[in-house]
């Protein structure tokens, strides 16, 4: 049975990682599935129906894509960065940038799709948070674990608020996951294999999640399986938070 036979679904930051994993898998299970990012090339190759280039920090550009795709039935906001830091290191340029992808996007993009749910009497958000600082303290993580507590009390607030409207609201909240974006970050930091193995020992299970363990959770709360879950906090972490 296709789990998402007849839904359409809005991906943001779809080219790469989790969002990526999650479009694919959503499209196998019968979705249309939208997929969205700024990195058109590198989109494209996604396996799904359709692909559209998306800048989520852009109003105008959020908005041009709600009118010309209508309304949605699942909402997958993705897109996030992760940004170094304490609060000593952390200019208002930085504050800034992670609010605006991390928070105000979830925001916008909310706003935006929200209206044709309460028309359609049915809907489900899924917002990605993380265990970083918005369910465990992480050093280093200031701005970061200030952006993803906000998302989560987005998430809260919006399930409370439409509840009785069938549209359900819940956020994930992912450990360590092996993607481009952690490559990145292992890379910079110099010594590549010391911050390899420092990510691999915080983790009990004593590995790294793979993005499609994040991407079957989304698939869940994105299905009808998961019809009486709203302003839930689900965390996939390999255990870092027991």
């Amino acid at each position: 049975m296709l789990r998402l036979k007849n839904k359409k679904v809005l991906i943001t930051a779809a080219a790469q990682g989790i969002g990526r994993a999650s479009a694919e898998l959503f499209h196998q299970q019968g979705a249309q599935v939208i997929a969205t990012d700024v990195n058109m090339p590198l989109l494209k190759t996604t396996q799904v129906a359709e692909h559209h280039y998306l800048d989520v920090t852009d109003l105008d550009n959020i908005h041009q894509l709600q009118a010309q795709i209508g309304n949605v039935d699942i909402l997958f906001n993705c897109a996030g960065v992760v940004q170094n830091g304490g609060i000593m290191d952390c200019s208002e340029d930085d504050w800034a940038a992670c609010l605006a992808l991390n928070v105000t996007s979830v925001y916008r993009l909310c706003q935006a799709f929200i209206p044709g749910m309460l028309a359609q009497k049915t809907g489900s958000i899924i917002n990605m948070a993380s265990v970083a600082s918005s369910i465990t303290g992480v050093g280093n993580r200031f701005s970061y674990g200030a952006s993803k507590a906000a998302v989560i009390g987005m998430t809260k607030a919006m399930a409370a608020e439409f509840v009785a409207n069938n549209i359900r609201v819940n956020a994930i909240c992912p450990g360590t996951i092996e993607s481009p974006s952690l490559e990145q970050r292992m890379a910079a930091n110099g010594d590549y294999e010391a911050s390899r193995k420092a990510f691999v020992q915080r983790q009990p299970m004593g590995r790294l999640g793979q993005p499609i363990e994040v991407a079957q959770l989304a698939l869940y709360l994105a299905s009808d399986e998961s019809s009486f879950t709203t302003g839930q906090v689900h965390v996939v972490d390999g255990g870092w938070t027991i």
